[in-house]
């Protein structure tokens, strides 16, 4: 490997890159979508405890810069929380420090994962699946829907 090879892979930030997941209700071309994520200071933050608080997001992403504001998820029936929030800086760096330093760690005996987000719009706090909570709830069983517990299996009948 040459060392432009080499140089380039150290400047590479796999963190500051786009995952393969694409907002499919986005509005606009893909192109787009790409171009606000590229220059995003927001946040989607998933696989939160039901139970986790605004507050407790506050404090943890706040570690990495200064937080504009967190919008957490809901039920769109029953207005409750329903596992993700948006987190927004104010600088695109401070976000690029979440996702390197906050994405993968455990709060609230959850991992969570963090991905980046075109942008918060008003109506896109709710959750899309059929129950009102996210989609990807309606398919698992290991989650704390409202049985008193963080990450317990809940068994469906």
């Amino acid at each position: 490997m040459s060392s432009g090879g080499t140089l380039s892979i150290l400047r590479s930030d796999s963190y500051a890159e786009l995952s393969q997941y694409r907002d499919q209700h986005f509005r606009g071309t893909r192109y787009d979508q790409e171009r606000l994520l590229r220059k995003s200071c927001t946040l989607y933050v998933g696989n939160l405890s039901f139970y986790t608080t605004e507050e407790q997001i506050h404090e943890l992403f706040g570690k990495s810069g200064d937080i504009k504001k967190v919008i957490m998820g809901l039920d769109k029936v029953k207005k409750t929380a329903c596992g993700f929030c948006f987190v927004e800086y104010y600088a695109r760096g401070d976000a690029e420090n979440a996702m390197r330093y906050i994405n993968g760690t455990r709060l609230d005996d959850r991992i969570i994962r963090t991905d980046w987000d075109a942008g918060f719009k008003e109506g896109r706090q709710y959750g899309r699946g059929r129950s009102g909570g996210q989609v990807r709830d309606e398919y698992r069983q290991d989650y704390d829907a409202g049985r008193g517990g963080y990450g317990k299996t809940v068994q469906c009948q």
